[in-house]
């Protein structure tokens, strides 16, 4: 979620979310038996929320029905003096196990943002129940609409969707210390605690395990990936959806030409779905992407790398191939000196059409009132922000029996200015991925993108992970899918169908007995 959506807010707003450095690996192997098991009577700093609430529910999953529990409340944030600094919110699922011999496996999963809640996975692909939006995933009218969803990983695991500090019901325990958790590395830490807690709480420590993190979220799971392994926690395997890790790859800065290439084949899907290619592109989308990814890689990488010393000649073909592949004019590539990023790209495809399209799902489009005016909103933002906002607060109140007078933050609002704790450079946690890869030889990963995604575009996320640097026999544990959606690629009932099968076959090929 979004970026997951926040992420894209960032692209909106031109907030740098860029300049850091790799998560070190010394600032998260700190003593993990310090304030883990310990637990005191009270917490001195703030109040203590109250007990968890555990309720009861069934589903029916593929004409099965499935009992299962229930856990809503928070687990504090304590330091190693075991001093609670925040109150982390969760809802945990719990099925009933019909064979106790054997164990369950237990998937911790988190949106992104920075500043986005679980609820994006939590009630659009992942959980029990999830939002009723149309089939394409577009809004319905209100009243919105909860139901059973057919399509949870329940079936498959036990599930604990955590909102981290500054989102959800999250928060600090003093306005002073809501800083130290806004920072990639205070962020990483602080779910990290969370997870160990939860872990020893629980009786869980021996479970499978698995992270499921969405945009931003992969960039933590990514962090966490090698934080837990140091602490601990191996993870059998790793879920991202719509990923960044490394954010040179998809920030649009000056001197930076990479993004560039990678957002192209993601403009040209854009381009197709709403029929702006010429006919010998607009037939099968596979086979074009195909192709403009090979060219995205050769030829116009080749170009934007002679810069000013490119020959005219060569400019000229860079211009054609560009319109060919984006629909967009000629001149205005020329103008745009070659490289379009993703703000001017949704606000001027179809500007013929008064129409913005949206970043986090480029098949959503909006009224373009102001042609003249910079772009302001999401599409896909307006489309989702209603209705799982509204939905969620319903629910965990009336069928989760969850109380509290406080702002359940979904998007925004429970964060400031985010500390990308770097002074030269990009943020990049995929090299913790890879450092976890080379000590946990056994963890799997899963990768899906979408198509029609101008956040976190697919070609971008295949780029960094072919650029992991793993031996051959690592790389054959990483799996990738691509889906003809956007960034919640599950909003489209087609999409959740199918992410649905490649999950379920994920954990059981990572399951298997070694």
């Amino acid at each position: 979620m979004i970026p997951s959506i926040l992420l894209a807010a960032a692209l909106i707003t031109g907030t740098p979310y860029h300049a850091s450095h790799p998560v070190p690996e010394a600032a998260v192997a700190s003593d993990a038996a310090k304030g883990e098991e310990k637990q005191p009577e009270k917490d001195k700093n703030a109040a203590v929320p109250e007990k968890p609430v555990v309720t009861r529910h069934k589903v029916v999953v593929e004409n099965r029905e499935i009992g299962y529990m229930v856990t809503t409340g928070h687990l504090p944030v304590m330091n190693d003096a075991g001093e609670s600094e925040a109150q982390i919110f969760f809802i945990a699922y719990t099925a009933d196990n019909p064979s106790p011999g054997i164990r369950r496996p237990l998937l911790f999963i988190f949106n992104g943002g920075p500043g986005a809640a679980s609820v994006w996975l939590h009630l659009g692909a992942v959980g029990p129940r999830r939002v009723q939006m149309l089939p394409d995933g577009r809004m319905p009218p209100p009243p919105y609409q909860l139901v059973d969803n057919e399509f949870t990983w329940l079936d498959q695991a036990d599930l604990v969707f955590i909102d981290p500090v500054g989102t959800g019901y999250s928060r600090a325990v003093k306005p002073e210390l809501t800083k130290k958790f806004a920072t990639v590395q205070g962020d990483i830490d602080s779910v990290g605690r969370f997870i160990r807690l939860y872990l020893a709480r629980y009786g869980r420590w021996n479970s499978p395990l698995f992270l499921v993190g969405e945009s931003y979220g992969a960039f933590r799971a990514a962090g966490l990936s090698d934080y837990l392994f140091e602490h601990g926690a191996a993870l059998n395997g790793i879920i991202l959806i719509s990923s960044v890790m490394n954010m040179q790859a998809i920030s649009f800065d000056q001197g930076n030409d990479l993004p560039y290439e990678l957002f192209l084949p993601s403009y040209t899907a854009t381009a197709w779905y709403h029929k702006k290619l010429s006919p010998d592109l607009q037939g099968d989308l596979d086979k074009t992407l195909a192709t403009v990814e090979n060219w995205a890689a050769t030829g116009y990488l080749t170009a934007l790398g002679k810069g000013d010393t490119l020959s005219p000649e060569e400019r000229r073909t860079v211009v054609e191939k560009l319109s060919a592949f984006t629909g967009l004019d000629k001149s205005y590539i020329d103008n745009r000196n070659l490289r379009i990023d993703n703000r001017s790209f949704v606000r001027d495809l179809l500007r013929d059409q008064r129409q913005v399209v949206g970043f986090m799902d480029s098949r959503f489009t909006a009224a373009n009132l102001d042609p003249a005016a910079p772009f302001g909103f999401d599409p896909t933002v307006a489309t989702i922000r209603a209705p799982y906002t509204a939905t969620f607060n319903d629910y965990v109140r009336r069928e989760l029996g969850f109380k509290s007078d406080l702002e359940y933050f979904t998007l925004g609002g429970g964060i400031g200015r985010w500390d990308w704790e770097a002074k030269n450079g990009y943020a990049d946690s995929s090299e913790n991925l890879r450092n976890a890869f080379a000590k946990n030889p056994y963890m799997k990963l899963f990768v899906a993108s979408g198509c029609f995604d101008l956040a976190t575009p697919h070609f971008s996320t295949e780029y960094t992970i072919n650029h992991l640097g793993l031996t051959p026999a690592l790389r054959g544990n990483i799996t990738t899918r691509r889906y003809r959606a956007g960034h919640m690629m599950y909003l489209d009932r087609t999409s959740l169908s199918q992410l649905k099968k490649d999950v379920a076959a994920f954990i059981a090929g990572a399951l298997v007995e070694r």
